[in-house]
């Protein structure tokens, strides 16, 4: 459980105590436990089961793939993946690959719902580098219609095991995740995915020493 269900579970049983010594009406206190009970699920942070093969890349975070293509960059050929989470996804996000945190860029923006592929230029987001040795993956935590707080817990040089928990976005979002063109994808348009456990592709003779497992 992420400690802000509980801060808001909080918040809302006052409301409850307050309403039933105000009012001892049943149906008005059930609004502020049903909306506390909501958070606490919200909020859940299940133990997931970390792959362990070299040059495994694994999502980000639950949801769906909304996207997935070869761009260009300025640093060359990229293949992008766009996961969305809707309301009831688990939104812990965790590293997709072990090394050093290259980058951690945080810009303001607007909040579009996070299925328009403008969002990506134009919403709240967190851009992390990582630099998995040998090759960089980077991903961004994107604001949506009604996430309002992006929560990224890294600072530049801090090491990542892959599935490493490292922030969550609240309510529905968007993560895109940015890997080495060579890699084999293993997931397609409109598969679901968990954070930490699906692998999303594998990039081929990777010096891979990421066999780290967290829960």
């Amino acid at each position: 459980m992420v400690r802000d269900g509980y801060f808001y579970a909080l918040g809302l049983g006052i409301v409850a105590a307050i309403l039933w010594m105000l009012t001892h009406s049943y149906s008005l206190v059930a609004i502020p436990v049903l909306l506390a009970m909501f958070f606490l699920w919200f909020f859940r942070d299940p133990t997931r089961e970390i792959p362990t093969g070299p040059g495994q890349i694994v999502s980000p975070g639950d949801g769906v793939v909304t996207e997935a293509e070869w761009i260009e960059t300025v640093s060359g050929s990229r293949l992008r993946l766009s996961i969305f989470l809707n309301v009831f996804d688990v939104h812990v996000n965790r590293s997709p690959v072990a090394g050093t945190v290259k980058l951690v860029e945080f810009r303001e923006g607007g909040f579009l719902n996070a299925m328009k592929p403008e969002s990506v230029l134009t919403n709240e987001q967190t851009l992390v580098v990582i630099d998995a040795g040998g090759y960089d993956v980077s991903f961004k935590q994107i604001a949506g219609l009604l996430a309002r707080r992006i929560v990224c817990d890294l600072k530049v040089g801090d090491k990542v095991a892959r599935g490493q928990r490292v922030g969550l976005i609240k309510f529905g979002s968007r993560v895109d995740i940015l890997m080495p063109a060579e890699a084999n994808l293993k997931v397609k348009m409109g598969s679901r995915v968990k954070g930490g456990s699906t692998v999303l592709a594998h990039v081929p003779s990777a010096a891979d020493a990421d066999t780290v497992m967290v829960a």
